[in-house]
């Protein structure tokens, strides 16, 4: 009895003392943010597994992998699916690590469409295709479905984004299985899956070819900076953004190459999967490896997965809008810097991500428009992660303050790396697929990241300047002073 007694308190000592210790931990989080002139206006309730688990979530291998799968098939066949991917995820690496070093310092939040469409046709082998209308509306089934579950409250976020990566880590780990096991005698040798090469772009150049299986892992390897957009609902978040942008990088990186050596050694013809009447190449190698029952209990875990990481990407986007709402930034910024009394999170702005993304939605009824689009996107991300680094190594060398996680000496290098990769990889993302193009396969991503420029230009130009003096602290002195330990 008196065991029983001696052990019991001990569990609430233990008990009392982790709560103490998670106190510490978010008085330290708010003291920092007050440093930066912010107050603290959410609850910290993203541990360190779930903040990993969300930028994994966010960048969803298996939904990336397949998307850009005919990236790599044309430009290089098995050589362009294996090796278009290995080598940018070495320079991504660089990216990553500038970009954990930033967040570490500063810890502030500053195709699923289509997949369906493939199922669809192979459910009914062919006899029903959807077209752009059909499609869109399922788009905005699926927006408003994101847009109640994103306004949730941030405990509930942190805990179903733990059941969002397990299903977006499984998928792919049975999918890299299934293609190995049941390929095995049909698909290429080994030789032909790490060496075989094969121009099916249109471009004469074959080195200039492989170079544009590099925009693959780029379109999956995106949004990583998400642990740093939530960083105001994490606890410890100096020490937790960077690690979960790191380590959820490096599982995406090497899931990725395993799912793309499993996809070359499934592939008995580049050519075959590139004619195929289906949305994605992806979806017509399942039907020759799996058969249709196969192909169809595979796909509908990748379309779990892809709905799955669009509601974490709606939360990260409508971090993002309050964060610049927060510092009047935006037109309408006092609806979206709001935060829900009841749930504590900035559910305004996560209906304006919903809104936005139904008008981008449009575009889908024309393909070149939608495609120009999302390659635009990729260009935007990796300009946005490359300006703070390139800051950072010039004029911010001895102006930033560093975090836990830090480079030390070696930011600089790594800096220099990541920032040369990007313009070199925004270049690429500007060219068209084919040498001999036409204006309805077009690349028009220059033509949209131009117009941003101009309009983003022309405002500051002509009134932002006027009225917009950067970050807007909402925290006084006094209090600031309280909040540091």
């Amino acid at each position: 009895m008196a065991l029983a007694e001696e052990k019991g308190s001990s569990n609430e000592l233990d008990v009392s003392k982790a709560d103490e210790i998670l106190v510490d931990v978010t008085l330290a989080d708010d003291a920092r943010l007050a440093e930066l002139g912010y107050k603290g206006e959410f609850r910290r309730e993203f541990s360190l597994l779930e903040t990993v688990a969300f930028a994994f979530s966010i960048m969803n291998v298996i939904g990336g992998v397949s998307s850009t799968l005919s990236f790599g098939l044309a430009s290089g066949g098995h050589v362009g699916i294996v090796w278009g991917w290995f080598i940018p995820c070495l320079f991504v690496n660089c990216i990553a690590a500038s970009m954990a070093e930033l967040a570490s310092s500063m810890p502030t939040s500053a195709g699923l469409a289509q997949m369906i469409t493939t199922a669809v046709a192979v459910n009914t082998d062919g006899a029903v295709v959807l077209g752009a209308a059909p499609t869109y509306g399922i788009l905005l089934g699926i927006l408003f479905t994101h847009g109640v579950m994103c306004s949730a409250a941030t405990k509930v976020l942190a805990r179903i984004n733990l059941f969002y990566a397990l299903i977006i880590a499984g998928a792919p780990i049975a999918t890299i299985i299934a293609l190995f096991v049941c390929s095995e005698g049909s698909g290429a040798t080994a030789k032909a899956a790490f060496t075989q090469y094969e121009n099916h772009t249109g471009w004469k150049n074959g080195g200039w070819a492989f170079l544009l299986s590099f925009t693959a892992p780029m379109w999956a390897l995106t949004g990583y900076d998400s642990a740093a957009h939530i960083s105001e609902e994490v606890a410890g978040a100096a020490r937790v953004a960077p690690i979960a942008i790191l380590v959820s990088v490096a599982a995406v990186e090497i899931m990725g190459w395993l799912l793309n050596i499993a996809a070359s050694f499934a592939t008995a013809s580049v050519p075959a999967l590139l004619s195929t009447d289906l949305a994605l190449p992806m979806g017509q190698l399942f039907l020759d490896v799996v058969g249709k029952r196969g192909m169809l209990a595979i796909w509908s875990f990748i379309i779990i997965a892809q709905f799955l990481c669009g509601a974490a990407q709606a939360i990260d986007a409508s971090r993002v809008i309050f964060a610049f709402a927060r510092d009047n930034a935006l037109p309408g910024s006092h609806l979206w810097k709001r935060v829900n009394k009841y749930t504590q999170t900035p559910v305004n702005a996560v209906w304006l991500v919903i809104g936005l993304s139904a008008l981008c939605g449009l575009l889908g009824f024309s393909a070149t428009a939608f495609s120009s689009l999302a390659g635009a996107s990729v260009i935007g991300l990796y300009t946005s992660y490359a300006t703070p680094i390139f800051l950072r190594i010039t004029s911010g060398r001895e102006k930033l303050v560093p975090g836990p996680f830090t480079l030390g000496r070696w930011f600089m290098p790594t800096g220099i790396i990541a920032v040369a990769w990007v313009a070199f990889i925004v270049v690429l993302l500007c060219f068209p697929s084919s040498q001999t193009t036409n204006a309805g396969e077009m690349n028009y991503a220059p033509v949209i990241v131009l117009a941003v420029f101009a309009f983003a230009g022309g405002s500051w130009v002509f009134s932002a300047r006027r009225w917009f003096t950067g970050p807007l602290p909402n925290i006084d002195a006094a209090d600031a002073s309280s909040k540091v330990p």
